[in-house]
């Protein structure tokens, strides 16, 4: 039997590399995209092509102060949000929203302190295979406060919402919405959302006209950085460019299909990091790059990756830590959840079950909260570490899957049985053979060699406990031993 990989499971410093809300260094190295539409962000002024913006709606590229957010002092009609959804006309107002109408590329650097990028090609684009706009992210800083930084509103739709067709192998390269990270640069998102809102002719009142039995939905954005369409995430040749979103809500959104090829992407948010969300038909799809994920749990809920339909890892990096604080998990698909390359770590408080794929994969289940903030490494039989990994929030629920992990015989470093007991349930129960795990026993032993502290105080409680029964089991037999008392009569 092939002698797998050995796993220690151990607390070390924290480290702040591949941390899941990344970097949030300012430093850009912008590239020149000859065959772009350059726009330079700035709060005095943008310039695209050299030349200042224009404001004229029949520009490719023009802004306006006309963001969508939930507005303030409306009543029940208007729609689902709460107070704490709503924003007055002065803080949409301060807003700049940059408008792209065109289809084609377009290079964006800069800082844009309290604005939007808005990407809508019109309502006959989503049926229109030349519909596509590529967005380059080569330096950019973007904050939006009242609705997402980034949305694409109408583009090409290359996929379908048929749930009698749908599966987990979608092709989104022919996708409307495409967002490339540029080598060497790092771009900053911070980004909010909009509650649902209604369309106003949709409205349907109950027959005492103080509630809303239905109604269609005008806008509802859940993400900092959203697509109403399917949505490509590619890094450069070298895949060195960062992406960090923050978001007070949800993170990287889209309402079909998903899929990351490339790049650094890290994600603070206040619900789910990653979200695509039509039911029973996205595709959350991973094919490479670095995906670092904490949800800060904000909202009181939050998985990693949230798909409403499938989530495929087929390679890169995958790193997601769940809201500490909610019963929900580092991964996360309505439909089933396939893992068939690249490295994961997802941490929670509850196991989605993972169906399958090519790579093998370990469900680590605790007995007691685990600590976020602190390093995992994954080792094989020889020593040689696997993979580590720095996970954001506290758990009780780890994932963890490696090319190098293999089936066999498991070794266990525990210093608490009931940690060890439990994992090895859980292994068993959705172990990919359904066979049991024999543990190595013994291998604890080191810690009460290096420390030997440890034992003193359970061991001096255990020798006052064994002291204690037999002083009180002589004191009854003294007061309950009827021939002693006569001996002492007589």
């Amino acid at each position: 039997m092939k002698r797998i990989a050995s796993l220690l499971l151990g607390l070390a410093m924290a480290a702040a590399a591949l941390s899941v809300c990344g970097a949030q260094g300012r430093e850009t190295a912008a590239q020149e995209f000859p065959d772009a539409v350059s726009i330079v962000l700035s709060d005095d002024g943008i310039i695209v092509d050299g030349k200042a913006v224009s404001t004229d709606e029949s520009a490719a590229v023009h802004t306006a102060h006309d963001i969508v957010c939930y507005e303030s002092g409306r009543d029940f009609t208007y729609g689902e949000g709460t107070e704490a959804d709503e924003h007055t006309a002065e803080e949409a107002e301060a807003h700049t929203v940059v408008h792209i109408t065109q289809p084609g590329t377009y290079a964006l650097s800069g800082t844009l302190s309290a604005g939007q990028i808005a990407v809508d090609l019109g309502e006959d684009a989503e049926d229109d295979p030349a519909a596509v706009v590529t967005l380059i992210l080569n330096g950019v800083d973007i904050t939006c406060t009242v609705a997402p930084a980034v949305i694409f509103y109408n583009v090409y739709e290359c996929g379908s919402t048929d749930e009698d067709t749908a599966s987990e192998t979608v092709d989104t390269s022919a996708a409307g919405a495409n967002v490339l990270i540029a080598d060497g640069t790092i771009n900053n998102v911070t980004g909010s959302y909009v509650a649902r809102i209604y369309d106003p002719d949709s409205v349907v009142l109950s027959e005492d006209g103080m509630t809303v039995e239905d109604s269609g939905k005008l806008h509802k954005y859940d993400g900092a950085f959203y697509s109403k369409m399917s949505m490509n995430v590619d890094g450069g040749e070298a895949g060195t460019g960062v992406l960090n979103i923050t978001a007070d809500n949800e993170g990287l959104d889209t309402e079909l299909h998903l899929t990351i090829n490339g790049g650094t992407i890290n994600i603070t948010s206040g619900n789910d990091g990653i979200n695509t969300n039509e039911d029973n038909v996205s595709v959350t799809t991973v094919n490479g790059g670095s995906v670092n994920i904490q949800v800060t749990g904000e909202t009181g809920e939050g998985d990693g990756i949230d798909s409403n339909g499938w989530l495929v890892i087929n390679g890169g990096a995958v790193t997601a830590a769940a809201c500490s604080d909610s019963g929900d998990a580092g991964i996360d698909a309505t439909m089933g959840i396939t893992i068939n390359g690249g490295t994961v770590a997802a941490s929670g408080n509850m196991y989605d079950q993972i169906d399958g794929g090519a790579q093998n994969y370990v469900v680590f289940s605790f007995a007691s909260r685990q600590n976020g903030g602190q390093t995992y490494t994954l080792q094989n039989a020889d020593g040689e570490t696997v993979g580590t990994w720095t996970l954001a929030n506290d758990f009780t629920c780890l994932v963890v899957s490696s090319p190098d992990l293999t089936a066999g015989e498991q070794k266990w470093d525990y210093l608490y049985s009931a940690d060890a007991a439990d994992a090895l349930y859980r292994m068993a129960c959705h172990g990919r053979s359904g066979a049991g795990y024999p543990v190595v026993s013994g291998t604890a032993r080191r810690y009460f060699r290096s420390a030997p502290h440890l034992l003193w105080a359970p061991g001096i409680c255990i020798i006052l406990l064994t002291l204690s029964i037999n002083l009180l089991g002589d004191l009854l037999r003294d007061r309950m031993d009827v021939k002693q008392d006569s001996v002492k009569e007589l």
